[in-house]
């Protein structure tokens, strides 16, 4: 009985087992495989009780009018599972459900864009069940929710009560699912409701009325987006602006207050980092320091915003644009994923060659241009050919010369020539037609002639549709003169043959006499006939040319070591019948070709080439077409070549006039030129626009960023450069570039001569809205690139393009306008398209005048030597001031350098660029981009700022990157025996920055004059340019160098420990693994050892690279002198400002007892202002050296000067020679502004960026009723010698003004020494 039962509850269990399989085990991701559109289905046990309960409260609500739900669960996986049952079920079909999950959650998390793509369409009603997390307890504002149900518990009462105030709606419903009987579960809901009331009776209970004192705020609007902000939220997006700004390992942006006592109440100065656009916010006069804290916030953030620094959403980041023309696509964090996506395009058929629409009935004049072929070496004949179409080609076009290229080297040159115009009679019309029908299915379609018939004139030129026009027919010379015409003898030969029927009226004249006949395998033709005509042999299926009938030989003369009919029975196993007969000399036909590809690549000589004869026994042979001769089928196997280059050029010619419409700029460019801007490397043709795309992406670059420079002065760096990626990646351009229709100008198809169609032979591919996906296929991969998907052409010449190769085109084109015609022509282009490129002069003058904020620099940098060790001299010193200012240093009104660095590192790019392409016009792109990442990057940059004592000038506040600098100074210097024995140290960036923002700042001073900028950078990277040190990143190096040589490269992840990183090299040799590890407190210096050792092993293995090293290429390729391509832009005029540096006397030295120098004492007569100065030897001259090699912002090398003053209110004496004058200035500075001396002493700290005063009570004296207090103040005086000035008062009664009158001392000092007006 045990058994029993066991065995039967074992059955059960896998019944249910099996049963909860087949509807648990469905994938919930296909649709298709689960059901659950039954109530039945999500019945007990395989569901719980819960989800019947939560399927009738939707089942009860979903008949009202406009109802929105939010279901809350815990976990993520019960969200996503819930959302797919009940967007299953057919009886809850009117819920449209969607899930809502965290961004950080797990596996099963939901990305930021997903996120707000499902509150966008519950907010509009797409969607109106939501399940979700917590993440929608708060935040989703849904004014049209009115039910809420908790599937699972709240946690706290905050979640309780958050959830419930999604609930919107006046009637709104708030639903638990508690299971029956659970008391825990009872309590737990009970006790969030009590702790609810309480909440509510203590907010109502209230009635201090000073709690809500100063609850009033500001509020700043913006009106297009609605976004606001209160001065209660200004505080905390301060800190997140600041956040956001751009930081290295030596600055971190913060913001720095000061309160000042007003008469009218507290006011709060805020200092913003120096890579904000502004520095410095002052409240209005408040109450409280928070008060005023908050109130200069706001107007911070306010000003943000009007300077662009805010969005229109008052967030950090990029605006839609609030200049003309700023209208890129910012959405360029995703233009990366759809780059390589191809899409379906129409390729332009020129309209000069385009079907005509004429009446065939009568005559047609058409124009002809002579087709001029010329071999090199001249080895063989072709036969004079021409073209004739409907309307009269371009000028360009008539220019038109190629090389097209045939085996061993040789070349053909061909061209073509206006000879005026012919008229066609009806007859002669039709004749060419048949003529270039029969020529194009010899060269394309030849197994059509395996029949003993062949059809003509079925594709009739007024009756079908062609996508393009024109004749090519033969011509020759008339008998008397240089006339050239028709060659209608020889058509009307080659249409009489056989194969044909009778299509013209002449006559075969038959028989032949014995003696001048030949008997064919169709039977006996005359010799004449034979000879330069078409035949076939069936036995092998080929054809031939004739060119002679070799009298002497026959099939019994030898052939190798037998004679030609035993070599026909052994190879054939044919037997001749007329042996006797002589042989023909016959070319076989050729096979066509792209000769636009030069299949060996380099200058290969040419040289000549014996044309390939064979012999044929005529019986074998059946006759095609009579008069159609070898020369004929030489010509006709360049022509289609030739007119697939003259097609292009002529699309090229139509985007020019296009272009020339819109801009007189583009009329200067050559029509080849745009050409080879359209074309592609895929073309496989001798021209690209590789080369034109390196030139036009920098130059693209530099444009940009000039703009975004100029116009957006409100912006930081990491903003401007992410606005400049926003509108020159790949994305945008494409987006811009078919907007105006460019992408069917574009060449991106190798020439498959299969694929040539003309009058003649028509596309049979007819591709319309019904048939055009099914034609051109493509997998939504972009992986998925099938060969023989590019390769279908239809009658609508459809082509796919990837989006990167539309955005190529468009640098190519700013490339070759460049090259052509300069600048102006190459702005022009880019506002065509839309980019914009422009600034208004206004906000250039702006950037000087901001400039002069870094001028209070002058006593730390020594202007006049920087100028003379760059070779420029400066009309606005502030410029080349900031340059050098890392962000650390605040202690100045003034900005950094960061963004003039943005500035510098475009120009250079492109003048590095422009050096390249115009110094080595031979080498490749990809060498071009090669030798440019070697000139321009930090690493270099570095060692020319350290060669030419840049970094001596530069001004920091970081003790860290002041001991950075000397380490990578100290080995710089260093003999190359002497580096190899010590470890690299890290390369700080600030030393290349520095380099691309002092160019930066030069550019900007001559009114972007880059005839000087061009000059300064020859002078600075001479160096570097001479790339007599010349080497590839390691790494990438040793990865071209394993690809070429087909050896795996492992790089496993570094590893951190004790401050080392430990990074390993493997490389797969053929029996062992070659391994090397280096160790670094850099893990891209240690990757880069390693590579360097894993090369130098490779090597001395055996192992070399397959292809040519950048330093082979440069030793053999030929180099041009220098020049900066194509600037023609008329620099601003930049006047010279010659009282912008303002330079401080230098402190005297007064001398007096040396009692003065401590207290006085109170009873001492007369009023005094006694100090010493005291400046330890050298310090002065160490401080003020033009090159301060130890100025690190903060101090000198030298302990700072001290200041020390004692002021005195008693009866002056007559010895004093500056009594009066001093009580003059201590009154004026009482009553300036009205506010108290400790008032304005402070401002005068905050502006200068100094520490506050520090107020001090040294002396408290007298008995209790008389007290009396002396107080000192001490002021930290930055610049060229950083003084601590030290006043001291008298004895006062009252410690305020004890303060207030060491505050007046320290204000006269300052005053005399030219900080205060």
């Amino acid at each position: 009985m045990e058994t029993e039962a066991n065995y039967s509850n074992k059955c059960l269990t896998d019944q249910y087992l099996k049963e909860a399989i087949s509807i648990l085990g469905c994938n919930f991701d296909d649709e298709t495989t689960a059901d659950f559109s039954t109530l039945e289905t999500v019945k007990e046990p395989f569901f719980s009780k819960k989800l019947s309960v939560l399927i009738e409260v939707l089942t009860r609500y979903r008949l009202q009018e406009g109802m929105k739900c939010i279901i809350f669960v815990k976990r993520t996986i019960i969200a996503r599972t819930l959302a797919y049952i009940l967007g299953n079920m057919k009886s809850l079909s009117f819920w449209k459900c969607e899930f809502l999950v965290g961004y950080h959650s797990g596996l099963k998390n939901m990305s930021r864009k997903k996120m707000n793509a499902v509150v966008e369409k519950f907010c509009s009603g797409e969607v109106n069940l939501l399940v979700a997390t917590n993440v929608a307890e708060e935040g989703l504002d849904i004014q049209t929710c009115c039910l809420v149900v908790r599937f699972d518990l709240p946690q706290t009462v905050a979640s309780f009560i958050q959830s419930r105030g999604r609930a919107r709606m006046m009637k709104s419903k708030y639903i638990f699912l508690v299971e029956r009987g659970n008391q825990q579960d009872e309590k737990l809901l009970d006790d969030f409701i009590i702790g609810e009331t309480i909440m509510s009776k203590e907010v109502l209970d209230r009635s201090s009325d000073d709690t809500f004192n100063n609850l009033e705020e500001i509020i700043y609007k913006v009106t297009s987006t609605g976004a606001s902000i209160s001065t209660g939220c200004s505080v905390s997006l301060l800190h997140y602006y600041c956040s956001k700004l751009p930081r290295d390992m030596y600055f971190a942006p913060s913001l720095k207050f000061f309160y000042i006592d007003d008469s009218n109440g507290i006011i709060c100065r805020m200092i913003l980092p120096p890579n904000a656009p502004f520095r410095q916010v002052e409240s209005l006069p408040c109450a409280s320091k928070d008060e005023a804290k908050r109130n200069a916030c706001l107007q911070a953030c306010k000003e943000l915003h009007e300077k662009g620094a805010l969005t229109d959403y008052l967030l950090p980041g990029l605006s839609s644009g609030k200049k003309n023309g700023s209208t890129a696509h910012h959405s360029g964090c995703n233009s990366n994923e759809d780059e390589n996506l191809r899409e379906l395009y129409e390729m332009l058929v020129p309209s000069v060659l385009k079907a005509s629409r004429s009446n065939f009935d009568s005559q047609i004049n058409m124009y002809f241009y002579y087709i001029r072929l010329v071999p090199i070496p001249e080895d063989r004949q072709y036969r004079m050919f021409g073209l004739f179409v409907m309307s009269p080609l371009p000028k360009e076009a008539e220019k038109l010369e190629v090389d097209l290229h045939l085996a061993h080297g040789r070349i053909v040159e061909a061209g073509i020539e206006p000879k005026g115009m012919l008229t066609f009679c009806k007859e002669e019309i039709v004749l060419g037609q048949y003529f270039q029908e029969m020529c194009l299915k010899i060269i394309l379609d030849r197994a059509e002639f395996y029949c003993d018939h062949v059809s003509l004139g079925k594709f009739h030129a007024s009756e079908h549709c062609f996508s393009t026009f024109y004749l090519l027919l033969p011509v020759k010379q008339q008998n008397c003169g240089d006339k050239i015409i028709v060659d209608w003898e020889t058509i009307r030969c080659c249409l009489s043959s056989p194969v044909f029927g009778r299509i013209t009226d002449l006559d075969w004249k038959d028989p032949y006499p014995i003696s001048d006949s030949l008997k064919l395998l169709n039977g006996t033709v005359s010799k004449h006939n034979v000879l330069n005509s078409l035949v076939f042999t069936p036995h092998n299926k080929l054809f031939f040319l004739i060119d002679d009938v070799i009298h002497g030989t026959n099939a019994n003369s030898q052939y190798k070591s037998v004679s030609y009919a035993q070599h026909y029975q052994d190879r054939f196993n044919i037997q001749l019948s007329h042996p006797e007969q002589p042989l023909l000399k016959a070319k076989p036909l050729f096979n066509l070709h792209n000769l636009l590809h030069n299949r060996l690549q380099g200058n290969t000589e040419s040289h000549e080439l014996l044309e390939h004869f064979v012999e044929l026994p005529p019986e074998l042979c059946c006759l095609k077409i009579v008069g159609f001769s070898k020369d004929i089928g030489s010509s006709l196997s360049l022509l289609p070549s030739l007119m697939h280059r003259l097609e292009n050029l002529l699309v090229a010619i139509e985007l020019k006039e296009v272009l020339a419409s819109s801009f007189p700029e583009a009329s200067e460019i050559r029509a080849d030129c745009i050409l080879e801007a359209l074309t592609t490397e895929k073309c496989l043709e001798r021209l690209s626009l590789e080369r034109f795309e390196v030139l036009g992406d920098a130059f693209l670059k530099y444009a940009v960023g000039r703009h975004c420079f100029v116009s957006f002065q409100g912006l930081d760096e990491g903003q401007l450069t992410r606005m400049r990626s926003a509108i020159v990646n790949n994305s945008n351009l494409c987006e811009l570039a078919i907007k105006k229709n460019l992408q069917v100008y574009i060449r991106d198809q190798p020439f498959d001569p299969t694929l040539f169609f003309a009058l003649g032979r028509p596309c049979n591919v007819v591709c319309n809205a019904d048939t055009e996906s099914s034609i051109h296929q493509m997998g939504t991969d972009s992986g998925s690139d099938r060969p023989e998907s590019g390769s279908v052409r239809c009658t609508k010449s459809h082509n796919w393009l990837h989006r990167k190769t539309i955005a190529d085109v468009v640098e190519a084109l700013v490339g070759a306008f460049l090259v052509e015609s300069g600048f102006k022509a190459a702005f022009a282009f880019l506002r065509w398209l839309g980019i914009p490129v422009h600034f208004d002069l206004p906000d250039v003058y702006r950037v000087y005048k901001s400039s002069n904020n870094n001028l209070s620099l002058c006593d730390v940098i020594s202007v006049a030597k920087l100028e003379e060790l760059i070779g420029y001299t400066f009309k606005y010193k502030g410029l080349i001031l900031q340059a050098l200012v890392h962000a650390s240093y605040s202690n100045h009104p003034g900005g950094c350098y960061q963004k003039l660095e943005f500035l510098g590192d475009a120009v250079l790019e492109y003048l590095i660029t422009s050096y390249l392409y115009s110094a080595y016009p031979d080498l490749k792109p990809g060498q071009i981009t090669d030798l440019r990442s070697i000139s321009v990057n930090n690493y270099s940059f570095a060692h020319i700022a350290v060669w030419n004592s840049l970094h001596k000038f530069l001004v920091k506040d970081s003790n860290s990157l002041t001991e950075a600098v000397n380490q990578f100074e100290k080995y710089v210097q260093l003999s190359e025996p002497e580096k190899d024995m010590l470890e690299e140290p890290a390369c700080p960036k600030v030393l290349g920055d520095i380099v691309e923002s002092c160019v930066g700042a030069v550019l900007l001073d001559t009114g972007f004059d880059l005839n000087q900028v061009w000059k300064l950078m020859l002078m600075l990277l001479g160096p570097v340019l001479n790339f007599t040190s010349l080497q590839l990143h390691a790494v990438r190096e040793l990865r071209e160098f394993c690809e070429s040589s087909g050896l795996p490269l492992g790089l496993p992840d570094p590893v951190k420990e004790k401050g080392l990183y430990f990074v390993k090299v493997e490389v797969g040799l053929k029996d062992h693994t070659l391994t090397c590890m280096a160790t670094n407190k850099n893990s891209k210096a240690a990757r880069k050892m390693a590579a360097q050792e894993a090369l130098s092993k490779l090597k001395a293995h055996g192992y070399k690279p397959k292809r040519k090293s950048l330093e082979e290429v440069l030793r053999t390729t030929r180099k041009n002198e220098a020049k900066l391509i194509g600037f023609d832009e008329d620099p601003i005029l930049v006047e010279n400002d010659n009282d912008i540096c303002i330079k401080l006397e230098k402190l005297s030295t007064h001398e007096p007892e040396e009692s003065s120098l401590f207290l006085q004492d109170a009873k001492s007569a007369g009023t005094s202002f006694g100090y010493k100065s005291f400046i330890p030897s050298g310090t002065e001259e160490n401080c003020m050296a033009g090159v301060n090699e130890n100025y690190n912002g903060t101090k000198c090398k030298h302990e700072p000067v001290i200041q020390h003053y004692v002021v005195s209110s008693g009866l002056a004496e007559k010895s004093n020679p500056w009594q009066n004058s001093d009580m003059e200035t201590l009154t004026s500075l009482g009553d300036l502004d009205r506010k108290p001396a400790k008032s304005r002493l402070l401002e005068i700290c905050t502006a200068n960026y100094w520490d506050p005063p520090l107020f001090e009570c040294c002396k408290d004296e007298g008995p209790s009723h008389l007290r009396e207090f002396t107080y000192k103040v001490t002021v930290r005086v930055e610049g060229a010698t950083a003084a601590l000035l030290e006043c001291f008062s008298d004895p006062k009664a009252q410690k305020k003004a004890a303060q207030e009158h060491a505050a007046e001392g320290a204000l006269w000092y300052l005053k005399q020494q030219g900080y205060l007006p």
